[in-house]
Order: C-alpha cells, then structure tokens, then sequence
C-alpha cells in the first residue's frame, strides 16, 4: 500500500530528536557533524534521522566539496499545517467549551441536557423530569 506525504511527514515528526533536527534547520543549513553536537548520540545516529527527513520530503542533502549539508524543506510541513487547521474550530470549541464549564462551575456531565457520569437511564430521565 503506498503512503502518502502527509502520513511520511508525520511518521518522521513523531521523534523528538527529527523534531529538534529540523528547528535547527530553520535557522539555516548545517552539515551532520553539526546537526550532531547538541545530541547525546553519534553521527551516524543523526545521519539515519536525516535520511528519514529526507524521504518525508522536509529536508534535501546538498554536496559542497567533502560536505553535504542539509536544508529544510517547507512545502511538506506546510500541507502538515493545512491539514491540521481544518481540526482548529472543533479544539477551539472544545476549549470554549470548557472554559465556559469552569466560569460556571457545573462539573463535565452536570450541564443542561448533559449526562451524569454513572447516571442510569431511569435516574437520567428522572433527573430530566
């Protein structure tokens, strides 16, 4: 089954060490050894996160000379970014949701027309009567 570019992008961003990676990057390019310094593992480690950068599509690989530094690549962070946004309104409203809870202080499933946790039909209906 082929993988698309979103689920390629996602998969590399659950590390959190791809993760720091590529806020380096932000700042500009960098080579391995680099990119290696801040991190308590070898270059070779970084070496494999980078190559799973690079087939997600968020880094390419340059060569000058002996290096070959890195750069990021924003195109697929940004469809990563779209695709969260369409999800924006239902968090906001959980949020609003909540907050309206905790200014009222009616506990989650207490509120009008809400179920009580644990609340049987009947005490539910009752409670509704």
């Amino acid at each position: 089954m082929p993988v698309d570019q979103l689920t390629r992008t996602f998969a590399a961003l659950a590390d959190p060490t791809r993760r720091a990676i590529l806020a380096r990057l932000a700042e500009g390019e960098a080579t391995v050894g680099d990119l290696a310094e801040p991190f308590p593992i070898s270059v070779q480690a970084v070496s494999k996160h980078l190559k799973v950068l690079e087939r997600a599509g968020l880094i390419t690989r340059g060569r000058t000379a002996q290096l070959r530094p890195s750069r990021l690549h924003g195109a697929p962070l940004k469809e990563a970014a779209d695709w969260l946004e369409l999800y924006r309104a239902f968090w906001e409203g959980s949020f609003d949701h909540l907050e309206a809870r905790l200014q009222t202080g009616d506990p989650p499933g207490e509120g009008p027309g809400e179920r009580r946790a644990g609340a049987t039909a009947t005490e539910r209906l009752g409670a509704d009567a």
